[in-house]
């Protein structure tokens, strides 16, 4: 037998709701002298004994006609059943999971699938406790917890939600009549369900024609007709009959994928989500809570995320510390600003504590070392040939911190970076991480390895990590080689190209709202003026379309515009040109003389002392400052010149 689900017309207690139903029919394939087409509903699960039926349900004929009583499958059993008649890989060479996203085409009943790692008669157990075990989650959807009522499995010792076990392979959706849902199994981490604005993760519904997603438990949630929230607005709230272009006055959007609710009495409309939005959060773009108002008074007013016109006769959340600071109610909370909490009554965090402390003018004592640190400001250049060890970028004319026992240095502006902020790029708080030997990580926003200081998230299950470059960049960011400031005011799924690296980034990226430039986060984050040590003069960054025919790097001898008219370095005075990798390489942010596992090899992180080493990979010539040197017989590192040694670049 196969289900498919749709919303029906109940009362409940004398009050009016669209209730999720569930139609059973017959598989196409299966065909008995007792069976027919003819649909039937059901409300309550068939493998639980002596549940009543309500009294608007159509029922079975009661004689020897009779079906047999169904059992619900285990919905591990419909994951296996389909991956073996789709013939799908779940896993890798190395046996290591991979991303997966496939409809599943099998019944939750059982005597209709093929299992081969659970027997087939062994019934799922309805459990119905009095209190809910806070540790259960439902493994097959990975949204919520189960709560006290929920389906147990004895051969998997799992526990499922019922609607998650009940799931029907397609089902119709109120507020998108147009297509049907179809029923996943998804991995696809990144994508939010449209109901309750949440990831999703397991089994979900999705509509491949308009790329949409809903949970199981949003896709068969109660849909009332009524709706009394005194916190939003002072009158009981109606269902609008029909999927209408009425704008919201809580968000100001035409919005016909969620419920609209009316107020004959106020001409006032919101939708479903938006009755029950928070009044007060933080958001990674500002530095204090904001709280929702209804409406704003006369002026303009532009968002403070996307730096849109914000419509005042809507509502929209302000800031009431800093004067004129407003935003979008949906940019606000947007997943990737807003860290889903209500902070109304909460008191705001007090001033975090400071990174160093400080035993005398020019002597501190930093957090992430253990000795006296002395103050540097000659502005002396001191050759490139140090570097400090929480950017791992090279020490020039700038101050710094010096160790007086050791060779351990800071920039000053490294050294004075906070333990723990708010960054634009993230909603959760991130804190500085001292990074140790064999440790080496990715920043989330340029995607360059580095093994200086890191700035981690504090949330749970969340690896989000940025280096002390790009953790220094604030909104608006101001970029030396553009005249306008730069902000963050694109939505993350836009893809622009960088107007640097002529490359589109899957990462967020700053751009102008002035004009329409933009560059990612790997090339506003290089140096913009920068010392090479075979000229007198500083370098400085220029555009890809600076760059002229005859134009040639002097460290690999290739023409600037081989790359595609990427950005170079250029000095102005001696006309020396020089491609950002060449210069740079690839990873400037690796420190010399560090060591890091990845796999089964240590590799150690080496100067690159030669004029242009040929790489053991590519056997290609590499003019990189920084190298990889690992060993080939997976023994401890050795020094370069010893012959089971290979170098990476």
């Amino acid at each position: 037998m196969d289900l498919f689900g749709e919303f029906r017309k109940v009362e409940i207690d004398g009050k009016p709701f669209l209730v999720y139903h569930k139609v059973m029919k017959p598989l196409p394939q299966i065909h008995t002298p007792n069976s027919s087409d003819e649909e039937t509903t059901i409300e309550k699960p068939l493998s639980i004994q002596n549940e009543e039926t309500s009294s608007d349900e159509e029922t079975i004929d009661s004689g020897d006609n009779l079906p047999l009583p169904l059992l619900f499958a285990c919905p591990i059993v419909r994951l296996t059943s389909t991956v073996i008649i789709d013939n799908i890989t779940l896993q890798d060479d190395q046996g290591k999971s991979v991303e997966h996203f496939f409809n599943l085409k099998t019944s939750p009943f059982h005597g209709d699938n093929t299992s081969v790692d659970h027997d087939p008669v062994l019934p799922l157990f309805w459990c119905n406790n009095k209190e809910a075990d806070p540790e259960n989650d439902c493994v097959i959807c990975r949204a919520e917890k189960v709560g006290t009522d929920y389906y147990y499995c004895v051969e998997c010792d799992m526990r499922y939600h019922k609607e998650c076990v009940e799931s029907p392979l397609r089902i119709n959706y109120p507020s998108h009549a147009n297509h049907s849902f179809q029923l996943y199994s998804s991995k696809k981490r990144f994508k939010y369900c449209i109901m309750c604005r949440k990831k999703v993760n397991g089994l979900v519904y999705y509509c491949a024609l308009c790329d949409m997603y809903m949970h199981t438990l949003c896709a068969q949630a109660v849909i009332p007709f009524f709706i009394d929230q005194p916190k939003r607005h002072a009158h009981i709230l109606t269902l609008f009959p029909r999927q209408a272009s009425l704008t919201c006055n809580i968000c100001g959007v035409l919005d016909e994928l969620h419920f609209t609710y009316v107020c004959p009495i106020c001409d006032f409309v919101t939708h479903a989500d938006c009755i029950y939005i928070p009044q007060t959060i933080r958001i990674s773009r500002h530095h204090h809570c904001i709280s929702f108002t209804s409406s704003l008074l006369k002026g303009k007013w532009s968002c403070g995320v996307c730096r849109q016109e914000v419509d005042r006769k809507y509502g929209a959340y302000t800031c009431n510390a800093c004067n004129g600071y407003t935003v979008h109610t949906r940019c606000a909370l947007r997943n990737d600003i807003w860290d889903g909490k209500e902070l109304e009554g909460v008191q705001e965090d007090e001033e975090v504590e400071p990174p160093f402390k400080r035993i005398s003018d020019g002597i501190i004592l930093h957090f992430s070392h253990g000795c006296q640190m002395e103050l540097e400001t000659s502005g002396v250049h001191v050759g490139g040939n140090k570097f400090c060890q929480a950017c791992a970028l090279p020490i020039n004319e700038e101050n710094f911190y010096i160790c007086v026992e050791c060779d351990f240095i800071l920039h000053e502006t490294c050294a004075e970076a906070p333990q723990k902020k708010f960054h634009p790029l993230h909603p959760h708080a991130l804190q500085q991480k001292v990074v140790h030997e064999n440790d080496l990580f990715l920043c989330d926003a340029c995607d360059r390895l580095c093994n200086g200081f890191g700035y981690e998230c504090t949330f749970e299950d969340c690896d989000y990590i940025l280096d002390v470059v790009c953790a220094s960049a604030s909104e608006p960011f101001n970029y030396q080689g553009h005249q306008h400031p730069l902000f963050l005011a694109l939505r993350p799924n836009v893809k622009p190209m960088c107007h640097i690296c002529k490359s589109t980034k899957e990462n967020q990226v700053l751009n102008c709202i002035e004009g329409d430039f933009i560059i990612c986060f790997e090339c506003a984050t290089l140096p913009y003026v920068i010392r090479y040590k075979h000229d007198d003069h500083y370098l400085t960054l220029c555009h890809g379309e600076e760059a002229s025919d005859s134009d040639w790097c002097e460290l690999c001898e290739g023409k600037l515009s081989t790359g595609g008219e990427k950005g170079f370095y250029k000095c102005d005075d001696c006309c020396t040109t020089l491609h950002i990798n060449c210069l740079l390489g690839p990873n400037p942010f690796l420190k010399p003389g560090q060591t890091f596992t990845l796999g089964r090899n240590e590799f150690l992180v080496i100067r690159n002392n030669s004029p242009r080493p040929i790489c053991g990979t590519c056997n290609m010539r590499r003019p990189y400052p920084v190298m990889f040197f690992w060993e080939s017989d997976h023994r401890s590192i050795t020094k370069p010149k010893e012959k089971s040694s290979k170098t990476l670049v």
